[in-house]
């Protein structure tokens, strides 16, 4: 939030405190930026990555020059040195599903990304059919408040798979959870969060709503202005098929929209660099 005009009526004890936090939010970030800069970037940006069934509607997205994947316990163990070692900029990782449930393999893989130097975040997945409340405080007790960490990302998708929930909520409450969600994540981590959402929940809930969010969109035959209506996406997760060394299998493979200096930005503010301006005028998006 923007500093009061009137200096001298702040307490001293209140001005050392945000210079402490002012402090050590440069420095994550600025660790942030120095592990994106050594994770790899060139004018091929992946050369060592694949997809096994590449979709043409999708082609463009393997040009932007920030590039990176998500991982959860079904991509089994993962060298993170060779994931690092392909030019991977980012990496999300499954942390917390619903109330009580933790991706198996969510510790191993977050500190195996830090050791590595890969640039890594937690995103916790909706479920539809647990309060707001019990998932933030499930997803408290269970993520590091790492400073060094990127954002979270609230992944909201409908539990169709489910058979313990297979419905969908009116728009209204399924918007209420959303944003008591992201208020919780941000209070409790310090950097304003990532909406993650896929075609169908767009559309139900979010098309025209939360524009001060970045949002990290699912696209996986087409680009994703063909799919999503008046939305900047901040993320794009371009194919579920995949290849990069370090992980065996089919892994999720992401772009980031701009370039090295707009990814610098994002590392900096935690908000999507086109909307910066605005957002820091409103008091929600400053400079760490």
């Amino acid at each position: 939030m923007p500093m009061e005009s009137t200096i001298p009526s702040t307490p001293w004890s209140t001005v050392l405190s945000r210079g402490v936090l002012w402090g050590k939010r440069a420095l994550a970030a600025a660790s942030l930026a120095a592990l994106a800069a050594c994770a790899g970037g060139g004018a091929d940006f992946y050369p060592t990555k694949g997809d096994v069934k590449p979709h043409p509607g999708v082609a463009r997205a393997k040009n932007h020059p920030i590039q990176g994947i998500d991982v959860s316990k079904w991509q089994g163990p993962i060298d993170w040195m060779s994931v690092k070692g392909a030019g991977t900029q980012f990496a999300y990782i499954k942390a917390t599903e619903g109330g009580d449930h933790v991706d198996e393999r969510f510790r191993e893989n977050w500190d195996g990304a830090g050791r590595a130097g890969v640039p890594r975040g937690a995103y916790h997945f909706v479920f539809w059919c647990r309060s707001a409340k019990d998932q933030m405080d499930w997803f408290k007790r269970n993520v590091p408040n790492d400073p060094t960490a990127l954002p979270p990302v609230l992944d909201v998708e409908w539990n169709g798979h489910s058979q313990l929930c297979p419905k969908k909520l009116p728009k209204a409450q399924a918007l209420a959870m959303t944003e008591y969600m992201l208020r919780e994540m941000e209070a409790y981590t310090g950097k304003r969060p990532i909406i993650y959402t896929d075609i169908t929940f767009h559309k139900d809930v979010l098309e025209g709503e939360l524009p001060d969010y970045p949002h990290w969109v699912r696209s996986t035959a087409a680009e994703p202005e063909q799919r999503y209506v008046n939305r900047d996406w901040m993320l794009w997760q371009f194919t579920s098929t995949g290849r990069v060394p370090g992980v065996r299998g089919d892994v999720d493979r992401n772009a980031f929209y701009g370039t090295k200096a707009e990814w610098a930005s994002f590392l900096a503010t935690d908000c999507d660099p086109r909307h910066h301006r605005r957002l820091s005028a409103a008091g929600l998006c400053t400079d760490k």
